[in-house]
């Protein structure tokens, strides 16, 4: 077993320029939120907001005063905060957030000491009475969450206490009922309360949140995982996915083996036997498909926001007990189709060409796999589902998922520039990872800078390139012997090139594994290529339809209505070709088919705004007649 650790806040500095603005739009969006909006449910339940008039600009959708979810975002809000805070060190966040804490402490004395929600405590009392009420504990969750988050990585004692008080009225509450009434109320979504009595316990040693935890383990889903059942068919995924997070919480701090195999279990039955889209994610209206079949699920409602960042986070906990590379494969999955692809789009019309939609769009809910499927892009403040909440963390933490270190190991695990500073044992170790874009130019648009410096690159670059490249500069203090580890990635076409200060490596390097290189550092630099190109990957439940993707990239064919593709079926992939491959400094990822009686322009599908698409098309042989064989 591995006991690996992802590298975090400011051991990790994002240089990629794309990442880099989806953060600082996220930053942005924060920062633009007035608090007294993100307060209003709790300090109207506190007594605190006394006028006869409404606020301006008051928040709609989950957030207004007559949903029973309201104050759910906020949570969410603290969280991405404080990891902004832990990645930058960014005073502005800091202190908005510090004040809001200020704020919650306000209300929870008001409230009578203890009780801190944006929500009436009698919501509770009500799950209990099997009246219907929508997610009492899912909401409070958030809450509890965002102070956790502000006292570890925003080190706020305040958020702490207010939690610590918070949680001794759910030791009570809890305590009213017997075990199987209580199993009861855990049917109703409780998000990730069992990791919060985790992490409470973890950092405060209380007994009654050790006792917590037993009474938040959920039988009907954990002992159904244990013995092999299949309890998410149909059932709701992000219901379910941070009560397994809790699970592993829970390993991270007791140790016992019990709660390791739940969530073992949990993945097999969820990503290893069920498998996923070409995209990573797999619902469909926030529910598990059936097991290896997924085709008669393409809609409009495919792929929840939520169940991606959360799924990721689980990857992140099983990568780290195990090393495995299969497990970041599938982060990298997600983070470019699911994340990138589902929030802070942003257009490029230029040149006095314009468009009848907007050019930016903030979040999607859902991510359509249908054919002729168009992205929903929800407004800043009168929507505010879940999402919302997943959006604004999942954009605040960009600079994870890249390196993970061990006692006598640094694994680089995705393909970005950026930088990592820690320590490998008692040694400090700075690596910096430069992609090569292989363009050989800084021209990079219409009114960049005249000088341009001639270079042999681009004669010896002609076309899209059909690799990715990048260097590791690695420097070590004085002279260390460990091992760095560069994950090969599922979608490689070909061996894979490594080279250590110019001489080839003797690796291993086979596909979702890691080249394990092993030596004494001190200034070196690893030079890695890997091929990529064209793929396909092929729907669960119809071997007759396939995705194109462009290494880890899914495409999407720009279309609105289903339409299918002939071709080579032994080459399926030779359909499409590089269409309008490079402006200025910048390769384009984006292709076009031939041999079509209609052409299709295919662009990545993160880069998809406004417009009608396809992913999944039925492929037949050139005849039209001809089966498809997989």
């Amino acid at each position: 077993m591995s006991n690996l650790k992802m590298a975090k806040g400011r051991q990790v500095k994002i240089l990629d320029p794309e990442l880099i603005r989806r953060r600082e739009e996220n930053k942005k969006y924060l920062l633009e939120l007035e608090n007294e909006n993100l307060l209003l449910p709790y300090t109207l339940e506190a007594g605190l907001y006394k006028t006869s008039e409404l606020p301006t600009g008051i928040h709609g959708g989950w957030e207004s005063p007559l949903c029973e979810l309201r104050g759910h975002f906020l949570g969410h809000w603290l969280s991405a905060a404080a990891m902004h805070y832990e990645a930058s060190g960014n005073r502005m966040v800091k202190a908005k957030a510090d004040e809001i804490v200020d704020i919650l402490e306000r209300c929870q004395k008001e409230n009578g000491g203890r009780w801190a929600a944006s929500i009436p405590e009698k919501y509770f009392y009500w799950i209990g009475n099997k009246k219907r009420i929508w997610a009492p504990q899912y909401t409070v969750h958030k809450t509890f969450m965002g102070l956790i988050d502000m006292y570890e990585l925003a080190n706020n004692e305040k958020a702490l206490e207010i939690a610590v008080r918070f949680g001794e009225w759910f030791y009570d509450w809890s305590g009213r009922y017997t075990k199987e009434q209580f199993q009861g109320i855990l049917d109703v979504e409780t998000g990730g309360m069992l990791e919060i009595w985790v992490l409470l316990y973890k950092i405060t040693g209380k007994s009654m949140f050790r006792e917590l935890m037993d009474r938040y383990y959920r039988c009907d889903l954990f002992d159904g995982l244990l013995e092999g059942r299949d309890v998410l068919t149909n059932m709701h995924a992000n219901t379910t996915i941070p009560e397994v997070l809790g699970a592993a919480a829970a390993y991270e701090v007791t140790g016992e083996e019990k709660w390791l195999e739940i969530v073992n279990a949990y993945w097999n039955m969820a990503v290893t036997k069920r498998g996923t889209y070409a995209t990573g994610g797999q619902t469909c209206g926030e529910i598990w498909s059936p097991k290896m079949y997924l085709a008669n699920r393409l809609g409009d409602k495919n792929q929840e926001h939520c169940t991606v960042y959360n799924m990721m986070r689980l990857a992140d906990f099983l990568f780290r007990r195990t090393g495995d590379a299969a497990y970041m494969d599938y982060w990298e999955r997600n983070l470019y189709n699911g994340i990138m692809a589902q929030g802070y789009w942003r257009g490029s019309f230029t040149h006095g060409r314009k468009s009848m939609y907007p050019e930016e769009g903030l979040l999607t809910y859902f991510l359509p796999l249908r054919a002729g499927g168009q992205k929903g892009w929800s407004s800043r403040t009168q929507d505010f589902f879940c999402c919302h909440g997943s959006l604004v963390q999942a954009n605040a933490a960009h600079n994870t998922g890249m390196y993970y270190a061990g006692e006598d190991s640094l694994y680089v695990c995705q393909y970005f520039d950026s930088e990592y500073r820690g320590k490998i044992g008692n040694t400090a170790v700075i690596v910096q990872e430069k992609i090569n874009s292989l363009s050989g130019s800084e021209h990079l648009s219409s009114d960049s800078p005249g000088r341009q410096k001639i270079t042999d690159v681009t004669a010896r670059q002609p076309f899209h390139p059909d690799r990715l490249v990048f260097d590791l500069e690695i420097e070590a203090e004085g002279e260390k012997e460990f091992s760095i580890c560069i994950r090969i990635p599922w979608w490689i076409q070909g061996n894979p090139v490594i080279l250590v200060d110019g001489q080839a490596a003797d690796v291993e390097a086979e596909k979702s594994s890691f080249a394990r290189i092993k030596k004494v550092w001190s200034r070196n630099i690893i030079h890695i290529e890997f091929p990529r190109g064209i793929h396909v990957e092929y729907l669960p439940g119809r071997p007759d339809m396939a995705a194109y993707l462009d290494g880890p990239v899914v495409l999407a064919g720009l279309c609105g209505e289903e339409r299918t593709l002939y071709g080579d079926l032994q080459e399926p992939e030779k359909i499409l070709v590089s269409d309008n491959e490079r402006e200025w400094a910048y390769w384009q990822n984006t292709y076009k088919t031939i041999g079509q009686d209609r052409g299709i322009r295919f662009v990545p599908l993160y880069q998809v705004g406004y417009e009608e698409y396809q992913v999944y098309f039925p492929l037949k042989g050139k005849n039209h007649d001809l089966p498809l064989e997989k």
